[in-house]
């Protein structure tokens, strides 16, 4: 097939070779064309400059089609990708979009036709119709969701959650990879734009093809839950375009987006929450959430728990509750494996989470 392909590009070629030389010779006027013409509108002499342009033309066509094939297929690659990732409807208004380019420089063709300048007019026209139809696309999609503010979406979700007042939220590539951002989302408590970085998004493709089993896992975790988002939520979330390729961290592009934006980071990475306090950015940290809504057990309560290990000091064992809570309870080490009915004495706030101590009830 490759080889099929690279013939029938050096043909390309020659037909190419053989426009120019039409072209030149019926329509580039210079001093002393009728001379020139005259000599080369003998038979022999046009059929040698069809024949040796078309073929030195062809010559070079099939030299570079390795080039041209491998960037055609990677184009359409990239393409099949891109639409694969994007909801139907940021497709339906991007071709919507497209379509109104294409109308417009339509318009502007025919203003450009009264220019009595030869193939200049032809030569514009075709930018017009390539930048309109490219830019109407582009905003058709980047603009999808303030298009259709307003709308409700069917289902338990309402898409007006996302009102002009509220700040945009930016997604880190931690966060989105852990997953719990999707239910946070779904329950309506997370107002505002979700806002995809485009960089967070090449990210997760380098992590996605990784050699490393565990690292490419993740990375199509963060893919499928930003699928799902995606069709979800879908007026909620965008993707956004904008990149800094001065910059190479993907942290301190984050920390620029959601400045630039007006928006407020969300992750779960201490590392890019300490540098966003620092430069008094809002962040929103997964983990601190998830501390703050862990069930309050308060001294005397009582409820039944599974001893799991043994503890540090002299006699204990552990057990943990449904949120991850670790439970240490005296006097249980002998229980390992067991379900034993406990009362809380105390609790702990540490940096690492919240530690409850309790004893056996009786």
């Amino acid at each position: 097939m490759r080889k099929v392909l690279r013939i029938i590009i050096a043909l390309l070629g020659v037909g190419i070779g053989c426009g120019i030389v039409a072209w030149v010779l019926y329509s580039f006027k210079c001093p002393g064309y009728d001379y020139v013409l005259r000599y080369t509108t003998i038979p022999a002499v046009m059929a040698a400059l069809y024949v040796i342009v078309g073929i030195l033309f062809g010559i070079i066509f099939f030299i570079l089609s390795p080039r041209i094939i491998d960037g055609i297929r990677g184009f359409f690659q990239k393409l099949e990708r891109r639409l694969v990732e994007m909801p139907a409807l940021d497709i339906l208004f991007g071709v919507i979009g497209i379509m109104i380019g294409l109308i417009f420089a339509f318009l502007l063709s025919l203003i450009l036709r009264t220019i009595n300048v030869p193939v200049l007019p032809e030569v514009i026209t075709l930018l017009l119709f390539f930048i309109c139809g490219y830019y109407g696309g582009y905003i058709g999609v980047t603009r999808r969701a303030e298009l259709m503010e307003g709308y409700v979406r069917r289902g338990h979700i309402a898409k007006n959650i996302a009102s002009s007042n509220a700040r945009p939220k930016v997604l880190d590539t931690s966060v989105i990879i852990d997953g719990r951002i999707y239910d946070i989302c779904k329950t309506g408590f997370l107002e505002g734009k979700i806002v995809i970085p485009s960089f967070v998004l090449k990210e997760l493709r380098h992590i996605a093809d990784s050699s490393d089993s565990m690292k490419r896992a993740r990375g199509r975790r963060g893919l499928d839950i930003l699928r799902a988002m995606q069709q979800e939520l879908e007026q909620r979330v965008a993707v956004e375009e904008k990149d800094y390729e001065e910059t190479d961290e993907v942290d301190l592009k984050l920390l620029r987006l959601a400045a630039d934006l007006g928006g407020i980071l969300v992750t779960n990475d201490y590392n890019l929450n300490k540098v966003a306090a620092v430069q008094n950015m809002p962040v929103l940290n997964i983990n601190d959430l998830s501390n703050a809504v862990r069930s309050v057990l308060l001294p005397g309560e009582e409820l039944p728990l599974l001893i799991v290990k043994e503890g540090k000091e002299s006699g204990q064992g552990v057990g943990y509750l449904p949120d991850g809570t670790m439970v240490i309870v005296e006097n249980t080490r002998k229980h390992i494996g067991e379900t034993l009915d406990i009362v809380v004495t105390s609790a702990l706030q540490t940096s690492a989470g919240r530690l409850v101590f309790a004893k056996l009830r009786g």
